[in-house]
């Protein structure tokens, strides 16, 4: 049988419709696979991008953000509201509220679930912000210029503040940590974003636990008492893997799927990619778990670069990228790329009082992550020199007015 015959009659299977999924589906077209292509989906909508839900859905300026992406023209397959319940590896099939799916191939890409606040079910008023349901549920509230308060100030919770604002909302931010993105930036370099909250109008509360969410307000630990049209929860996210449970595909510490830098899971014939797993980093020496929009659409090329070649019997892909992932708030452009966990120096460029300035981590004077605020080409430029390994000049780089490509070593 022909390699091409052989191909054509391969059935390939993603769960998941969000950004990971699509482009895996859409790569393995662009990279010429010509056998089966079946999208599953557990929401009844057109896949769509994530990050315009917090932006211009949530503010009315947009009604969706469906990805341009012509399905039928591709042969790619959608099974939309079909939520997937299980995978059985030896039999080769996915269970789905709507039955089992036979495929040869299987790529998981479920993404993440937003961290739910305990105690909180069923009480009115109380809201997440992941699904383009979420925003369109969000969007009167903001129309009606609430006072709101957000429960956490992480990513998600200062973007929605940053909306919120925008939309002319009394805002309280409450997080439990004594800063903001306590849990991704280190100390000094998150305390500078404390003042962005005031400057916009919002007021944050550091080390402040929610006691309980009623009608009308949300109660904290200290016993204050805060007024709550809508309470909006970012408290975080976990893989979306919890269906996957006795499927013997091998989970982390922290329930994602444990990916080899192929992105293939424990399990032959089955792949994860995106929110949902973990890969190896030959450059960081460690393993990575990124909930990022540039980590679900990047990893999908080197699934179907590996399914293709294991038909074909080519060299394996090794996935292993310099993370990246922006947020827009409260006025700011922030942009981070890299991974900063074992740096042994950190490096100011420019005055983090104002309005433009960046953070560079090294090890062993090679660039191994950057935060730009405001310097979009200090994010290029430095995104490069992580990926190239260039030795660098503290002392030229820690210059603002230098182009970071000119303080090489």
């Amino acid at each position: 049988m022909s390699e091409q015959t052989t191909q054509s009659q391969r059935k390939v299977v993603v769960a998941g419709a969000g950004m990971a999924g699509v482009q895996t589906a859409v790569a393995l077209r662009e990279q010429g696979f010509t056998g089966t292509v079946t999208l599953i989906g557990a929401e009844p909508h057109q896949p769509y991008d994530r990050p315009p839900l917090s932006k211009a859905v949530l503010l009315g300026k947009a009604e969706g953000s469906a990805f341009d992406v012509d399905f039928e023209a591709l042969g790619i397959e959608l099974q939309l509201g079909r939520e997937v319940l299980g995978v059985r590896p030896a039999d080769h099939e996915l269970d789905t509220e709507a039955g089992p799916v036979p495929y040869d191939v299987l790529v998981l890409a479920t993404g993440a679930e937003p961290i739910r606040l305990p105690g909180v079910e069923g009480v009115p008023g109380v809201h997440l912000l992941r699904t383009l349901d979420d925003a369109e549920r969000l969007r009167p509230v903001l129309a009606r210029q609430h006072d709101i308060v957000v429960v956490g100030a992480g990513w998600i919770g200062a973007e929605f503040a940053t909306a919120a604002r925008e939309a002319g909302c009394a805002v309280t931010v409450v997080e439990a940590a004594d800063r903001p993105l306590a849990g991704a930036l280190p100390a000094e370099v998150a305390a500078p974003m404390t003042a962005w909250y005031q400057d916009s109008g919002a007021v944050l509360r550091t080390h402040a636990r929610v006691e309980r969410v009623e009608p009308g307000a949300v109660l904290l630990d200290d016993g204050s008492r805060l007024p709550a049209g809508a309470v909006v929860v970012g408290i975080g996210a976990r893989p979306a893997t919890a269906w996957l449970a006795g499927s013997g595909i091998e989970l982390g510490a922290h329930g994602e799927v444990v990916a080899d830098d192929g992105l293939r899971t424990s399990v032959p014939d089955v792949y994860a990619v995106g929110d949902c797993a973990s890969f190896p980093s030959g450059r960081y020496g460690e393993r990575l778990l990124v909930h990022h929009w540039d980590n679900a659409l990047q990893g999908p090329r080197t699934v179907a670069a590996n399914i293709l070649g294991e038909a074909t019997g080519e060299t394996s892909a090794v996935y292993d990228p310099v993370p990246y992932f922006w947020s827009e708030q409260f006025g700011r452009f922030v942009q981070y790329a890299g991974h900063h966990a074992a740096a042994d120096t950190t490096l100011w460029r420019g005055d983090p009082s104002g309005p433009a300035w960046t953070v560079c981590w090294l090890k062993d004077d090679r660039l191994v992550a950057l935060l730009a605020v405001g310097r979009p080409r200090d994010l290029a430029q430095g995104r490069r020199l992580i990926e190239a390994g260039t030795p660098m000049d503290a002392a030229l780089l820690g210059d603002p007015a230098r182009p970071m490509k000119a303080a090489t070593a």
